[in-house]
């Protein structure tokens, strides 16, 4: 799966930036990733609500929602109720992401449980069976255009085998840095959904960048 992340595109013309990956097969995104910064758990302050409900509107992609965000408790829920199809929070910004979780899913979301490089993931291993999605950051939260810590996959190759050995059901997700030099690694490690900002709406043709994208993945998906 590829999620192309708007926090890379043109701010002013969000409605063409998504038609520019809805097209038909392989250049059509799976997810549309919407970077939520509140410049208090990250530095930088991104978009919220409004223009994900505008954005729902706009296009028929689903929206992967990573709120960079404190209380997620109270904020994460309308992402959902709007529509959102996956909402991200932090383990970090929360004392209880079981109850975050349950609140996502109760408003008629999938639940995702972001990570952020230097966390470790063994303290949330357990609580992985309440979310849908583990976003594992392979940059710092709260700035693009990063270069990609090939450190964190360590945590995906982890989390990979108790998916496929059936103890967990979930989708594996990366955000940062992902590009046609380092996504190979990352399919290798067994990421099944790619997070890419730059690498898709760098180029001239974002949905040309997404079929590259999404092949080379595919070639070196873990087996």
């Amino acid at each position: 799966m590829i999620a192309p992340s708007i926090l890379s595109a043109d701010f002013a013309n969000l409605a063409a930036e998504a038609a520019a990956v809805s097209g038909p097969g392989p250049s059509r995104a799976d997810w549309l990733h919407v970077d939520v910064m509140d410049a208090h758990f990250v530095p930088n302050l991104t978009l919220g609500l409004p223009i994900v409900q505008s954005l729902l509107k706009a296009t028929d992609i689903p929206l992967d929602c990573h709120l960079m965000i404190e209380d997620p408790a109270r904020w994460a829920p309308p992402y959902a109720e709007a529509g959102a199809h996956n909402v991200t929070f932090h383990a970090e910004a929360t004392d209880n992401p079981v109850a975050v979780a349950k609140d996502i899913r109760a408003a008629g979301g999938k639940a995702g449980l972001a990570i952020k490089p230097g966390t470790a993931l063994e303290p949330y291993l357990e609580i992985l069976r309440d979310v849908d999605t583990l976003l594992v950051m392979s940059v710092e939260p709260g700035f693009g255009g990063q270069k990609f810590m090939p450190e964190v996959l360590d945590k995906v190759r982890a989390v990979r085998k108790l998916v496929d050995s059936g103890d967990l059901r979930l989708l594996i997700e990366i955000d940062g840095g992902i590009a046609d030099s380092t996504i190979a690694e990352a399919a290798e490690a067994g990421v099944d959904c790619f997070v890419a900002g730059s690498a898709v709406y760098g180029p001239e043709d974002a949905g040309a960048a997404v079929a590259a994208l999404r092949a080379k993945a595919a070639a070196h998906r873990a087996k």
